[in-house]
This record gives structure tokens, C-alpha cells and sequence, in this order.
């Protein structure tokens, strides 16, 4: 049984390294002029970040629980499974069976998005120049997977937890979506990036 277990886990990471080699939208080169966005990874998972501008409908100050903290240029954008998310404010809270779940794809996902301050780039910040058409696909994609229902607070005062379209699993997971995201804004990407280090190797 172990041994099996230990197969499957092999054959996942495996073709995750795979497909992230595999690139998507291979003759996309960045522009000298346009908007800027930024990708930040923790390790395991990626955020998308995007001027707040463009979300202000859909983001407001009084779905946080400090609203003064919304007063930021930024947004900060990560989908994943809602039990995992809200229950998982730090990777000391991880629990394995939470994470079976997510994976096996049991339960309704979120957006969480957090306001902060303009990003500095660096190991876990990589910065991405987009040309409008791009940027505007970028933006169609991440307000296309707000669903109906809500918000709820999110881990302190700067940030919120949104009703997502989609489900989660192990051949979608949270890097899979921002890694989406940027191909379908027609950015070189890789053809599946489960791991975070499969979108951030790319930029």
C-alpha cells in the first residue's frame, strides 16, 4: 500500500516537472511599455497582483475587517479550496487531512485577496510588464472566477475571502489557476504548473 502511495506521489511530481518544461504561448515576448503586475510565491503557493483599480466593485473597503486597510494600490489575488484556506492562516496550521481533501477535490473554493503596498521584486516577487489587450484578459480572468455569495473576513484586517467558480484538486491546484491566468493573458508559461516552482521559473 505504501509502496503504491509512494508511486502515485513519484508520477505526480513527475509530471508536474513535465508539464511545467512544456511551454504555452512560446513566442511571447514582454513589452517595454505597459501595465505592471506581479507574481508572488511563499514556496508552495502563487499570488497574482494587480492594481486595485480594476477590482474596486468587487473588493471594497467594508469587506475587511479594518476598511482603512484597503487604501492600497495593490491587490493581492490567490484561489484555492475554501475549507483549506479559511482554516490555514499559516503553514503551522497545515493539516494533512485538509490537504487529502483539497486535493481530492471535496469541497467549494475562494478568492482571497488582500490589499498591500506596490511589491518589491526579488526572489519570490517577480515583476511582469503586460500590454493592455494582455492585461485586460488577465483581469477578465480573475473577476470571471468570482462567484455569488458573501465575503467573508480573511486573516486580519487587510484582507477577504471570496465564493470562486471551480474546483480544486491535485491537476488544478492554486498555481495551476495563476499559472491559467497568465497564459490566458498570452504570456510564456508552462502547460501545467501544479507547484509554484513551475510558474515562477518562467518569469
Amino acid at each position: 500500500m505504501l509502496f503504491a502511495l509512494g508511486a502515485v506521489i513519484l508520477c505526480y511530481l513527475a509530471a508536474g516537472l513535465v508539464g511545467s518544461a512544456i511551454p504555452a504561448n512560446r513566442d511571447w515576448k514582454p513589452p517595454t511599455q505597459g501595465v505592471t503586475i506581479y507574481v508572488a510565491d511563499n514556496g508552495i503557493h502563487t499570488d497574482l497582483v494587480l492594481p486595485a483599480r480594476d477590482f474596486a466593485d468587487l473588493v471594497r473597503p467594508e469587506h475587511f475587517a479594518d476598511p482603512a486597510q484597503a487604501a492600497q494600490p495593490m491587490l493581492m489575488f490567490g484561489w484555492g479550496d475554501r475549507d483549506f484556506y479559511l482554516n490555514t492562516p499559516t503553514w503551522w496550521d497545515l493539516n494533512p487531512l485538509r490537504v487529502a481533501l483539497a486535493l481530492a477535490g471535496m469541497g467549494p473554493t475562494v478568492v482571497h485577496a488582500s490589499a498591500v503596498p506596490e511589491p518589491r521584486p526579488g526572489a519570490k516577487i517577480r515583476r511582469l510588464v503586460l500590454r493592455a489587450e494582455e492585461y485586460a484578459r488577465l483581469v477578465a480572468h480573475i473577476r470571471g472566477t468570482f462567484a455569488a455569495g458573501s465575503p467573508v473576513r480573511g486573516y486580519g484586517g487587510h484582507d477577504a475571502f471570496y465564493a470562486a467558480r471551480g474546483g480544486y484538486s491535485a491537476l488544478r491546484t492554486c498555481n495551476e489557476w495563476s499559472a491559467g491566468g497568465l497564459r490566458t493573458a498570452g504570456v510564456r508559461m508552462g502547460a501545467w504548473t501544479p507547484f509554484a516552482f513551475g510558474v515562477m521559473q518562467w518569469l
